[in-house]
């Protein structure tokens, strides 16, 4: 049998590895590279140096070692054109960073990036210093060492920023995977997988067969050095006190969805901010000790209600909080250096929660990479005062989690465990690097695994001037989900509410984030098909369109329901419930249980439907 060596690729995508033998022929051996990188034949050509000279010609006649093709060899492969397969032809009309071409594989999907990552392609972000006085021997309009712009991703210009920044931007990273001599060709960020890749037929399939082809490689943790979320910011107060209302009403933990937007974040070279502009706080089962997420029927409808706002998921939020003196209003400090930030079974949540919020990324084969999906926790400070601390996990951490590779262990918070392989699934092996008792760096098997290896911090901060997406009232509209603080969303709130609120702006009084949830899911008058107005009057901070649709059908509707339920209290619950009798006072309308129209009184029959009065 011949002798078996490997010959490596270099293309625009990186490097592949071929298996082969010195007699097989160079038409045999440009099929194997083919089929390998998903080429039709006449697509590419490989060369013996990287400028292009000493092409491979598809020869039967020649083998291998004619060509002095040798194990270990290095071969260059460039794209001839369109006849190829699109998967490694790059494209550089993606979009230019100041001249910096950004390559990506036509392969992967068109993908749209977020308007904030199209705003920070187009910035230069160089770092620009005045002219030292003492240093700098020029003229004012020349640069020397000292005063000469700094890339975006300058280390010691973050770390000597105060507070210091452990870790540079997203995009701060993406200029320097960019830079350099041959300007971002090669540059291509790939997600991590831990699956056994499919279609190897030399073996039978796991767990009879396995082989360097198809198995993953081991993983090493490293702190990751970027984020791709700078900072977090809520609008106002008011937002975080009412979701703390919850615990301080019940004890019981809460969580929620963060919503709002991501900006820039100008303190940051090329940072970014996910502003808070409301928290929904979805059906849950919370204890004192433990949160449980339940099924939502309204997840789609409020994720588009929000888009049509122009607002968007941007996170989660949970409480972890222990009352330490009821009496001033104390917690405990409990998360801390000597403890852990986060447990591991929070960064698999974390992990699950950013792997369905991907981050659309060009430089990604895949379309994605990473994601902006942030996790605040709200848990007792050093001064033993609420705080409020934000984090993301690290895309390791969400391979793992995807993969389902990694697991909490049952009384230690702070470790997690890389499971091991079974018949069922085949998991790679993860390491960490630790520091001994004699100051030698030393490599761990991740079981267990330290979960600060896996979480990246990052700053929450309130703003000097507050901003105000939605109104604030003084007796606001209730929170959905909140019906064991006897706190319900219905007619009667909703009459409540518009009396307690007199305002001759219509837009100060319906610019509640839960009141317009409520306007589109409720089971007696859903209005998800007539809101539109509104939700651009609210987006727009228009009063004109506001005005506009408080004259439509609909919301005389409305009102006619709040002044039913203001005289009958109770009857907002019987209308909701099928098959009830309501009998309602001769001056007050009724509801059809089948179509949900208002009735004049002392009618048998709908106007609507013209079915018989329930």
């Amino acid at each position: 049998m011949a002798e078996t060596m490997t010959v490596r690729i270099q293309s625009p995508d990186g490097v592949r590895r071929i298996t082969t033998t010195k007699r097989e022929t160079a038409a045999t051996f440009l099929k194997k590279v083919a089929a390998e990188f998903g080429f039709s034949n006449n697509g590419f050509s490989i060369y013996l140096n990287r400028n292009k000279t000493g092409e491979i010609s598809p020869s039967p006649q020649k083998s291998l070692n004619v060509l002095k093709i040798k194990h270990g060899d290095m071969l260059f492969l460039y794209p001839s054109g369109p006849a190829g397969s699109s998967s490694e032809i790059m494209d550089t009309s993606a979009g230019t960073s100041f001249g910096v071409p950004l390559a990506r594989p036509l392969s992967a999907p068109q993908v749209v990036e977020d308007d904030i990552d199209q705003f920070m392609i187009k910035q230069e972000g160089k770092i620009y210093r005045n002219r030292d006085p003492q240093l700098c021997r020029h003229g004012p309009l020349g640069k020397c060492v000292h005063c000469v712009p700094l890339e975006p991703f300058d280390e010691d210009y973050l770390n000597h920023l105060e507070p210091p920044v452990k870790h540079m931007s997203f995009h701060a990273y993406i200029r320097k995977l960019t830079g350099g001599a041959d300007k971002g060709k090669f540059a291509a960020l790939e997600n991590i997988s831990c699956k056994i890749k499919s279609g190897c037929e030399g073996h039978p399939p796991w767990p009879e067969g396995i082989c360097t082809k198809c198995q993953p490689s081991a993983i090493t943790l490293n702190r990751q050095k970027y984020r791709h979320v700078d900072n977090i910011m809520f609008e106002n107060h008011t937002i975080a006190d009412r979701f703390l209302d919850f615990w301080r009403k019940t004890g019981n933990q809460h969580i929620g969805y963060l919503y709002g937007r991501y900006t820039e974040h100008k303190d940051i070279p090329l940072g970014i901010r996910a502003e808070v502009a409301a928290i929904y706080e979805p059906p849950q089962v919370g204890t004192q000790n433990s949160l449980e997420l339940l099924d939502d029927p309204k997840a789609v409808i409020v994720d588009e209600i929000a888009l049509k706002l122009g607002l968007r998921k941007v996170g989660w939020i949970f409480t972890d909080l222990v009352s330490e003196d009821t009496r001033i209003g104390t917690v405990k400090y409990s998360r801390n250096k000597d403890a852990y930030f986060l447990s591991a079974e929070e960064c698999i949540t974390a992990g699950y929660l950013q792997n369905k919020h991907p981050n659309f990324c060009r430089l990604s084969p895949d379309g994605n990479f990473g994601s902006k999906f942030v996790s605040v926790v709200a848990t007792g400070g050093p001064d033993n005062q609420v705080h409020f601390e934000g984090y993301q996990v690290s895309n390791q951490c969400m391979a793992l989690v995807r993969d389902e590779c990694l697991l909490p262990c049952r009384d230690v918070p702070e470790l997690g465990y890389a499971k091991e392989s079974s018949s069922e699934q085949y998991v790679p092996d993860v390491f960490y690097k630790d520091i001994d008792k004699f100051g030698n760096e030393i490599t761990q098997l991740a079981r267990p695994l330290p979960v600060e290896y896996l979480i990246i911090d990052i700053p929450t901060t309130f703003p000097k001037d507050p901003v105000y997406t939605f109104s604030i009232s003084a007796n606001p509209f209730p929170i959905e989900n909140r019906d064991v603080l006897g706190e319900t969303q219905d007619f009667h709130s909703l009459s409540t509410y518009l009396s307690q609120n007199t305002s001759s702006v219509f837009l100060d009084i319906i610019s509640d984030f839960h009141l317009l949830l409520f306007l589109v899911s409720n089971d007696v008058m859903p209005l998800q098909d007539s809101i539109s107005l509104l939700l651009d009057a609210v987006k727009l901070k228009n009063e004109e369109l506001a005005q506009t649709w408080k004259k439509s059908e609909q919301w005389a509707t409305i009102e006619q329901l709040c002044s039913t339920v203001g005289i009958q209290p109770s009857g907002i619950q019987e209308y909701g419930a099928v098959g009830t009798s309501v009998n309602p006072a001769p001056s007050a309308m009724w509801a059809c249980l089948h179509c949900t129209f208002m009735n004049q009184s002392g009618t048998d029959q709908c106007e609507m439907c013209r079915l018989p009065r329930a």
